[in-house]
């Protein structure tokens, strides 16, 4: 059956303004994407409108190319001798007057996912779901794309933006064409629910996910050690933990995370010693080695000549990813964790080290102006997507975990994604905010994009056990990664036996858990796990 199917429409709605039925075939009778009604240039700190209609707009020696493909519309930009910065593309299109929202993060989330009632007052990174009372119309673009995308609607409109800077400044194609990104819609089926559509169309904007074999689930040291690690301590924690895993099949792994390394996350410090002894170690107890690593992060020793230029953001240096040496220090950097025996990297900061900014801080703009990295032919996309690559290709058959990297690029690359920012171990409040929250708004992209990790349970002395257990419970019965972090004085015999059912429920496939409160609450209390309705009291 063609993917163009999914568009099949179930009557008029305000979505079918984006669809005509002309191209249908016998072969393919689905509808196709309508073509905007407008093409614009960013700049000048203007917006500039192309001349043209449907497939072909021209702006001087620009242009935007867009043609149907089976699932929607591809945007082709030329742009010869000119620095392009911005593309938007509008339709018109009558938003629905009791209408709720909801848009995606850039990279993790943060806490602040929701169904917002009227019309957003920011952007939507990557995809827009839109429901209207009685339908969920969905717009977006496919994972991978080589630009930002962002979707806004407006007072009879929706806007498409396409950011194609490199660096702070726009890029410079030359006469390169860019295949800027691929649009694709859908809208709910007839008694589908809106959670179920946003699933669905997450399975249609990733064409090929890369999964675990198995389910994940483990420990990571984090949320009690905050990085005053060691040898010892891990091995400790991991032989605890390892008696609470099933006897047989899926094993857990046990996550090393910061405070392993010196100022080269090529070598360990003098609390770890050697690494692959380590490794040996935690898989002699029954865990799965894994380790935790920062891939822009420069040393103190690195030349000027190497790095990303100074944003403000710190003392912190950062190497440019578009010099093949660096990528290459990456690569065997990687490749050595496998050497020494690891089945799992998680890299971190990827994001905060390429643009100089959170996520969270990306509104208008990605990052500060007037920057560059040493190669300006190529959008940030383009760029990031290659260091992705490169981390895929040198850590083989291990497992990667994205943190704080950019989900709508690390589809179909990572195997797991952490899709909010930090929990914790020291404050319910923030574990509440940023885990709840984000297993609740990006589980439909579990095992559509990748499999999701909403972060681990920070089981200390500091955080009552009551709220730890109902976290817990989430994240084991979600069908999503279940990672702990277990203080050994906040681990009794009853977060024992707690511990040892979550991991067997975790260790097996789960129905992906569903928030039913999640249009009205920000943090849902109410959620269908295993095929029955639970509440929680957060």
């Amino acid at each position: 059956m063609k993917r163009k199917q999914f568009l099949k429409l179930s009557g008029f709605s305000t979505a079918a303004l984006f669809f005509n039925r002309l191209n249908a075939t016998p072969s393919s009778p689905g509808p196709s994407l309508h073509f905007p009604s407008k093409v614009s240039l960013w700049g000048g700190n203007q917006w500039l409108d192309f001349s043209g209609s449907k497939e072909h707009w021209t702006l001087k020696q620009l242009s935007v190319d867009l043609q149907h493909t089976d699932d929607g519309m591809s945007v082709q930009v030329h742009a010869p001798n000119v620095a392009i910065e911005k593309i938007r593309l509008s339709w018109d299109w009558p938003a629905p007057a009791t209408g709720k929202y909801l848009g995606d993060a850039w990279e993790r989330s943060y806490g602040d996912l929701s169904w917002d009632s009227g019309l957003p007052t920011q952007k939507a990174p990557w995809y827009l779901l839109i429901n209207d009372g009685a339908q969920t119309h969905a717009f977006g673009v496919k994972t991978g794309a080589r630009s930002f995308c962002s979707w806004q609607a407006g007072p009879g409109k929706l806007e498409l933006f396409l950011d194609m800077h490199s660096g702070g400044f726009g890029v410079r194609l030359h006469d390169r064409v860019l295949h800027a990104a691929e649009i694709v819609t859908m809208q709910s089926t007839p008694g589908e629910d809106p959670f179920h559509t946003d699933a669905r169309f997450c399975k249609l904007m990733c064409d090929k996910p890369r999964l675990p074999e198995k389910p994940v689930y483990g420990i990571n040291d984090w949320y009690f050690a905050y990085g005053n690690n060691s040898k010892d301590l891990i091995l400790q924690s991991t032989r605890a933990m390892a008696e609470l895993a099933p006897a047989t099949g899926n094993r857990p792994f046990s996550v090393i995370d910061d405070g392993w390394q010196t100022e080269d996350f090529s070598k360990p410090n003098e609390k770890f010693g050697d690494m692959s002894l380590v490794a040996a170690e935690i898989k002699k107890l029954g865990m799965r080695p894994g380790l935790w690593t920062r891939p822009l992060l420069a040393n103190k020793n690195d030349k000027a000549t190497s790095l990303t230029p100074d944003r403000g953001s710190g003392s912190e240096r950062y190497l440019d990813p578009t010099l093949p040496e660096n990528l290459q220090r990456i690569a065997d950097i990687v490749r050595g964790y496998k050497q020494w025996g690891f089945d799992l990297v998680k890299h971190d900061y990827t994001t905060f080290d390429f643009f100089g900014r959170w996520g969270s801080q990306m509104k208008e703009e990605m990052s500060l102006p007037g920057w560059h990295f040493n190669d300006q032919t190529r959008t940030n996309a383009e760029i990031l997507l290659e260091l992705y690559n490169t981390i895929r290709e040198a850590a083989g058959n291990m497992y990667i975990i994205g943190c704080n990297t950019v989900s709508h690029l690390s589809a179909g690359i990572f195997e797991l994604y952490r899709i909010g920012d930090d929990t914790s171990g020291k404050e319910w409040a923030r574990t509440l905010k940023m885990g709840v929250n984000t297993m609740a708004f990006r589980l439909p992209q579990h095992n559509a994009f990748y499999a999701v990790d909403g972060d681990c349970v920070g089981l200390t002395t500091q955080i009552s056990w009551e709220k730890n257990k109902q976290w817990m419970q989430l994240l084991a019965e979600s069908g999503a990664p279940l990672f702990i972090s277990a203080q050994p004085e906040a681990t009794g015999p009853e977060q024992k036996a707690y511990i040892k059912k979550c991991f067997d429920l975790a260790s097996r496939e789960q129905p992906i858990g569903q928030p039913l409160d999640w249009m009205t609450n920000p943090r849902p209390a109410k959620w269908r796990l295993n095929g029955r309705e639970v509440e929680f009291n957060w």
